[in-house]
């Protein structure tokens, strides 16, 4: 069988990482191309040494320059040089893993040249998941998730009618704070916010999962992914974080998808699924495990899920000004700059401000983001 040829966009990440595991168990099936990274030198001329993808890319034009240095080869720069990444001939799928907006260009470039689309950078969906979504029918292409909530839904629903559907059921872990009381929250470090429970991340999601806009994010993701309108996706917290997401039929039936904690397992599947290929990864022991338990987030403590509910219903330019705001204000509280609690206040504040422009092109959706994180940058 022939390999899939991947081109991975963020590769020194904990997604990248990952995903170059997965790329090492699997050779016969799959085979790195091309890889990106935003100024980790060091990771890619080891990645480079292990995968000899045909290009390479660096965002840092210092950093890149320092990589060819050390490679002895060229190295492709900026975002002309993803774009370029993205649209390589040889490739057969491009796995997004950039935190931000950087992905959204290459991105949309990756399904206008007709390369399938693996998805693990929420902004992507989320800024402009009605605009990927339409691209994606009209050049015939496959958007994959690769988040472990929508890989979960995406396993569940394969071969199933969407009216059969009753509910999307999103898990999440509670972060850190699932039961410190709300009277507590002003006081919240970040050294406290970035110890998460179940799962190792970059800075931005860690701090995501601790206020619950990880799951506001990917309420957004899921409503474009799957067509579904954001009435019909609910959270529920499951601090075990084996089962990774539900569906609910309209008969009351559920399935959902369980496995160890491990981001190689979405990976794998958006790779190479449906196919069920044996790997290195150790096996789920439910028995060791013993309790599977499920609750209700509170939204008073995490308005995140209700200001999510909000841009998704509206549309448009919404959730582009949602996820902006997010970034700010998550940027500002690792800072210094403000408390725990306003990074919600950030956001709420922001998104009252904004008129939203529907059906929006990208350069609509691109002025949405830029005027957020400048109003954001004041907010509170």
């Amino acid at each position: 069988m022939k390999p899939k040829n991947i081109v991975l966009l963020g590769a020194t990440g904990s997604i990248g990482v990952s995903t170059q595991k997965v790329a090492a168990d699997l050779p016969e099936y799959v085979r790195i191309v091309g890889m990106a990274s935003r100024e980790n030198v060091a990771g890619m001329e080891q990645a480079i040494q292990k995968f000899h993808p045909k290009a390479v890319a660096m965002t840092s034009r210092d950093k890149a320059h320092e990589l060819e240095q050390r490679i002895k080869a060229p190295v492709l720069t900026g975002e002309k040089g993803l774009v370029e990444l993205a649209t390589l001939p040889e490739a057969d799928i491009v796995l997004v893993a950039i935190v931000g907006t950087a992905g959204l260009e290459p991105a949309l470039a990756a399904i206008r040249a007709g390369k399938d689309l693996a998805v693990a950078s929420k902004e992507i969906l989320v800024m402009a998941g009605e605009l990927v979504m339409s691209e994606a029918r009209k050049h015939g292409v496959k958007v994959l998730p690769v988040d472990s909530e929508h890989s979960a839904i995406f396993q569940c629903l394969e071969g199933r009618h969407p009216a059969d559907v009753k509910r999307l059921i999103l898990t999440a872990s509670g972060g850190p704070f699932r039961q410190t009381p709300r009277e507590q929250f002003p006081e919240i470090t970040v050294a406290q916010a970035l110890k998460h429970p179940s799962w190792t991340m970059g800075q931005k999601i860690t701090i995501d999962s601790a206020t619950l806009f990880n799951k506001g994010l990917e309420m957004i993701e899921a409503r474009w992914l799957f067509d579904i309108e954001i009435d019909r996706v609910d959270v529920v917290v499951h601090p075990q974080s084996i089962v990774h997401s539900i569906v609910e039929f309209q008969d009351g039936s559920m399935l959902a998808q369980l496995s160890a904690p491990d981001m190689r397992h979405p990976i794998q599947y958006a790779l190479v699924g449906p196919k069920r290929l044996p790997n290195s990864m150790p096996p789920t022991d439910l028995a060791k495990i013993g309790t599977l338990t499920f609750e209700n987030p509170d939204q008073n403590k995490f308005p995140s899920l209700r200001l999510a509910h909000l841009a998704g219903r509206v549309g448009g330019t919404l959730p582009a000004v949602f996820n902006a705001a997010n970034e700010v204000a998550v940027e500002r509280f690792v800072t210094g700059q403000i408390r725990f609690t306003d990074i919600f206040t950030t956001v709420e504040k922001t998104m009252t401000a904004h008129c939203p422009v529907s059906q929006p092109p990208l350069d609509a959706i691109l002025a949405a983001d830029a005027w957020a994180r400048r109003e954001a940058g004041h907010a509170v």
